[in-house]
């Protein structure tokens, strides 16, 4: 396979697209020199001769070397690769850098830029070159104009919007200049792709985006549901499949954008299928991005298990939930301070309820809005303390919004993780615990681990050890990087104390 990262030989790459296994979909690609077309694996085209197989560990090294994507399959749908280290510097800056220009949050008031992205990262922007290219195989450009226009290809398969506005979403700087890639990378232009596709049948516009199983949708749907505000999001079953509603607000190029969304898993197809309001179009790819997040679809079950299999043999199927909106999720977390997960729900619904704006969709348990930053920022003491949230709390919630409101803050998949934490710290009320919390929810950080909850130490057994936090500390050593999702799937009470983990919780520390 041609990328330095590939733990996967081209051999074994052939026997996973024969196969059509969906737990490899994403992790590579299939060039086919014969149509110069490439694949996802699980493509339902007659498998090609191995001969005329080439494989690729990302799309933009396909189409670098002169692949068009696939018109049946749609390598736009493929769950992404997340791959984390602990220990290769240049592999996670070059990783960190690939996560920025995947992320529309880090890129929502600026068009991203070499330079620009070694400034954030720090570096030098010759370094960025050499390390990314080293890494993937293609240039940090190469890899945003793939970025581009597979996101480009969907919406012109999936909405009706125009070109002009598909080619803006898309980070183009011009209909001309994304005219001329279109046609240079995937020799057609836009409207003829687009009577190529199905197109929009209604108000609200479908997308299918996929995931590599095992899944266990009905965990994270307990999960969210456990903990879902009437008004702003249900649960529920849509053409005997589960599902997900809820109502979204967000700023976007200094303009408000309100709406909702339906999220229903196709288990058979292992996709899930997100119906958005029209009112979101003009948000659409960001959408997409924060419901992959808060789905964690894009996750690698495999390469986690292989760390986490021994010590919880249940759980090779559970993610980590994330959320739509960081800033939400945060007040959440506050309100959730030391208190049941059902005391913490009767408190968020209270708040939606007075600060919630109201919102039209066509479902009437969806009538209201998250309370936005600004709407927090500048609520009363007197106000919030009716509502039963103690003086504390509401000092670290006015402190979030405003920080939010501000841009001070920002809590999505592209925040630097280290630098996050220590401001989230820095607020009144924000202690390491909702801050490891947010982080591992908002921030899509793998590798959080909240010590000090208490469910956690039942859940280790260590919670009748001095110190507790400190035992389950050392006890997650041999989780990483991957701690988020142990912490999900202890919370699950899926951990197998097995010898080995059973010494490293008796162990003695020294205090």
């Amino acid at each position: 396979m041609t990328t330095t990262t590939a733990l996967l030989a081209d051999d074994d790459c052939y026997l996973a697209l024969k196969a059509k296994d969906a737990r490899f979909d994403g992790r590579f690609f299939t060039g086919v020199t014969s149509t110069g077309i490439y694949c996802r694996p699980v493509c339902s085209v007659r498998t090609p001769r191995r001969e005329n197989c080439r494989f690729f560990g990302h799309a933009a090294q396909a189409e670098s070397a002169g692949f068009r994507p696939c018109l049946r399959c749609r390598p736009e749908m493929a769950p992404h690769s997340v791959a984390w280290s602990i220990q290769d510097a240049s592999y996670i800056l070059a990783h960190q850098a690939a996560r920025l220009l995947d992320e529309p949050d880090s890129w929502r008031d600026e068009a991203p830029s070499v330079e620009k992205l070694a400034a954030r990262l720090g570096v030098s922007s010759r370094h960025v070159r050499r390390i990314f290219e080293a890494q993937f195989g293609v240039t940090p450009l190469q890899y945003l104009q793939t970025r581009r226009l597979l996101t480009a290809k969907q919406l012109l398969a999936d909405t009706d919007l125009p070109v002009t506005q598909v080619a803006l979403m898309s980070g183009f700087a011009s209909v001309r200049r994304f005219n001329a890639a279109f046609a240079q990378h995937y020799h057609l232009n836009p409207t003829q792709l687009r009577r190529q596709g199905s197109g929009p049948t209604s108000e609200a516009i479908t997308v299918r985006l996929g995931y590599r199983p095992p899944y266990d949708v009905a965990a994270m749907l307990a999960f969210i549901g456990k903990r879902s505000i009437d008004t702003i999001e249900f649960i529920a079953a849509d053409a005997g499949q589960p599902c997900a509603g809820r109502t979204f607000g967000i700023e976007s190029g200094g303009k408000p954008h309100a709406g909702w969304l339906l999220a229903r898993f196709d288990e058979a197809r292992c996709q899930l299928v997100l119906r958005v309001s029209d009112s979101l179009l003009g948000v659409l790819p960001l959408v997409i991005r924060r419901v992959r997040a808060m789905f964690d679809l894009d996750a690698d079950p495999a390469t986690i298990n292989s760390v986490l299999h021994a010590s919880f043999p249940g759980g090779d199927g559970l993610r980590v939930p994330g959320g739509l909106d960081g800033y939400e999720l945060a007040v959440r977390a506050v309100l959730g301070q030391q208190i049941t997960v059902a005391a913490a729900r009767t408190l968020a619904q209270r708040l939606v309820d007075l600060l919630g704006a109201p919102i039209e969709t066509p479902w009437p348990r969806l009538s209201r809005l998250f309370p936005a930053p600004a709407v927090l920022a500048a609520a009363s003491g007197d106000a919030l303390g009716q509502l039963g949230i103690v003086r504390q709390r509401q000092a670290a919630i006015v402190a979030i919004a405003q920080a939010v409101a501000d841009k001070r803050l920002q809590l999505n998949a592209s925040a630097d993780v280290s630098a996050t934490l220590a401001q989230l710290k820095a607020l009144p009320g924000i202690g390491d615990w909702t801050a490891q919390y947010i982080a591992l929810r908002a921030l899509r950080w793998p590798d959080a681990f909240p010590a000090g909850d208490v469910a956690l130490h039942k859940a280790l057994g260590v919670q009748a050890l001095k110190n507790p936090a400190r035992h389950a500390e050392l006890a997650s050593t041999c989780w990483k990087p991957w701690r988020s999702y142990a912490v999900i799937r202890a919370w699950s009470g899926l951990l197998d104390v097995s010898p080995v983990t059973a010494s490293v919780l008796e162990m003695p520390i020294a205090l």
